[in-house]
């Protein structure tokens, strides 16, 4: 493929984790990606590696916060001047602060808003004329199963989610008009080092047993969703949340009685 016709795909948040097996699944499908992380030194290293198995012609990395806007106009006209084209844009990047809601600060909580639902604002705001120049394009937001149900000590993470559900609702509704599609994916909890670090034994047991699945998803599984949705395979797909969770938004109460009368079977 040429470099003029190559897709383009910007993943913010995208040096580590769930972005970075985004941006490895669109460069399996032959795109070029930009890369937009805060984390300077951890996006050096991604983005070595990532050229070191394609070149790099197809691998930019930005540094810049999401929540500013003047980093997320600069991360857009990068993209440009380098690529000259964006077909997809995946909103990522985000911070969670896990507390009881009346411990949780003000500063603490305007902080997340301002990372997982501003940015998210600014980086779709900032990237549709670019592709609407192109002819259209692909939005997906990282949303979270904390935007469609409510959990414990997730006041600000589950608020900043819902909202960024509805965000994409409402940006399906108007930049469909100019053909771009606005679509969330919802993941479960996923076997990322953050959760690692911060999901006890008694945590992930707690999640295992409201999964149909009964296991944490992978990112790879993540990036899979997200791909689909950018592609023209979904191209009549906009303004739609797929809770990629493991069935764990459409259960209820009883799964551990079951398995243990399945066990007992």
């Amino acid at each position: 493929m040429s470099e003029d016709t190559r897709r383009v795909a910007l993943i913010t948040g995208g040096a580590r984790g769930i972005g970075l097996a985004i941006a490895r699944g669109f460069l399996a499908r032959d795109h070029a990606v930009a890369l937009l992380d805060i984390d300077a030194t951890t996006l050096a290293a991604t983005e070595a590696r990532l050229r070191d198995g394609v070149g790099a012609a197809r691998v930019l990395a930005i540094t810049g916060d999401v929540s500013s806007a003047d980093d997320v106009a600069r991360a857009i006209s990068a993209v440009q001047a380098r690529f000259g084209r964006l077909d997809a844009l995946v909103n990522n990047a985000g911070i969670a602060v896990f507390k009881p809601t009346l411990e949780t600060t003000y500063d603490e909580f305007s902080r997340v808003l301002a990372v997982n639902l501003h940015g998210a604002f600014l980086c779709t705001q900032a990237a549709a004329p670019l592709m609407r120049q192109g002819g259209g394009g692909a939005v997906v937001n990282i949303a979270s199963i904390s935007g469609l149900r409510a959990s414990t000590l997730r006041v600000a993470y589950g608020t900043s989610k819902a909202a960024l559900i509805q965000l994409t609702r409402q940006h399906a509704v108007e930049l469909g008009t100019v053909g771009i599609r606005v679509n969330a994916v919802a993941p479960g909890p996923v076997d990322t080092d953050m959760a690692k670090l911060v999901h006890s034994v008694a945590i992930r047991s707690d999640y295992h047993d409201v999964i149909p699945l009964n296991r944490y998803g992978t990112v790879d599984e993540i990036a899979e969703a997200v791909c689909w949705l950018a592609s023209p395979a979904a191209s009549y797909i906009n303004g739609q949340v797929l809770a990629a969770d493991g069935g764990f938004e459409a259960a209820g109460v009883g799964l551990p009685t079951l398995r243990r009368q399945q066990q007992g079977a």
